[in-house]
């Protein structure tokens, strides 16, 4: 098998159990408030250290007790954390969940350490590129870093997957033309394009415009009704596990991280897509991002 490197953020969860979403000047009660390990770039890391990959991480926490426990957390399951900084004025990442009885969540991200990470930390664990042979990136950390770092993997020739979240209103292209896949999910699709995505011909059509830009292959996850894939040649449509919803934190960066795993270890892009959708089943049916991760036993049992 090869390697993986994640580059990206590292948050602490602070997710609230509520029955609804709380409307504009609304007061609600919530239902439990606990504290989970997060952030889409650890999130990602995790998910492949947890299916058994060779993975290592780059990304930066604050000198607190919450650095320590994201740190411990991505240990835990195998992730070489060697690039991940620890920066002494200021704190670590933090995102406010607000989970409701159907599953479905809304996120607020406070980005403290994930915006101080830079070229010159890049460069400084340059070597975590040049030994792995995929570079997987999220757009929680500068956007110039995310830039500098697809233009220095595809320089190193390694394959380079981009998972558009929080996706801005344009990736500029700089990045795109370093991108060998990306993964918005049909609302991120939307936000990048300026295009519907309210049917799978419009997602179509939406992801063909950024393979025009560029980008060899589209996987587009629409939640409960699958994954699209799009490239120059074709697309296609890979249906999901029938399941029963609980919280749908990290189901699209275990997705990512699942597709990332498959393709380093030879996979076809169909295959890993296969295996992404049963993946993200499991986690969906779970509390949490980082504790919602299956073990690779649990997904090919």
């Amino acid at each position: 098998m090869g390697k993986l490197l994640i580059v990206g953020s590292l948050n602490m969860d602070v997710v609230i159990d509520v029955d609804t979403m709380p409307k504009p000047g609304e007061t609600i009660f919530g239902k439990k408030l606990s504290h989970i390990p997060g952030g889409k770039g650890a999130n990602q890391a995790y998910a492949c250290g947890k299916l058994g990959a060779d993975v290592s991480m780059i990304g930066a926490v604050g000198k607190d007790e919450n650095g320590d426990k994201l740190l411990k957390n991505l240990q835990s399951v195998g992730v070489d954390t060697s690039g991940v900084q620890v920066l002494d004025y200021t704190v670590s990442g933090t995102a406010i969940i607000t989970v409701n009885c159907e599953g479905e969540n809304s996120i607020i991200v406070i980005s403290g350490a994930n915006y101080e990470l830079n070229k010159e930390h890049i460069n400084k664990h340059r070597n975590l590129i040049e030994e792995c042979d995929v570079v997987v990136l999220q757009l929680e950390i500068p956007m110039e870093t995310v830039v500098y770092v697809a233009e220095l993997a595809k320089s190193l020739n390694k394959q380079v997957i981009l998972d558009p979240a929080p996706a801005p209103k344009m990736l500029p292209d700089s990045l795109i033309k370093n991108i060998d896949i990306i993964k918005p999910n049909e609302t991120e699709l939307q936000t990048l394009t300026g295009m519907p995505t309210d049917t799978t011909d419009k997602i179509v059509a939406a992801a063909d415009s950024l393979i025009k830009r560029g980008i060899d292959k589209v996987v587009v996850t629409v939640g409960s009704k699958g994954t699209v894939l799009v490239t120059k040649d074709k697309h296609e449509v890979f249906p999901p596990r029938k399941v029963e919803a609980v919280d749908t934190t990290a189901a699209g960066d275990a997705f990512t991280a699942s597709l990332a795993l498959k393709l380093v270890e030879g996979s076809s892009i169909e295959e890993a897509i296969k295996f992404g959708n049963i993946v993200s089943s499991i986690v969906v049916t779970r509390k949490g991002a980082q504790s919602s991760i299956p073990s690779y036993e649990e997904v090919v049992i």
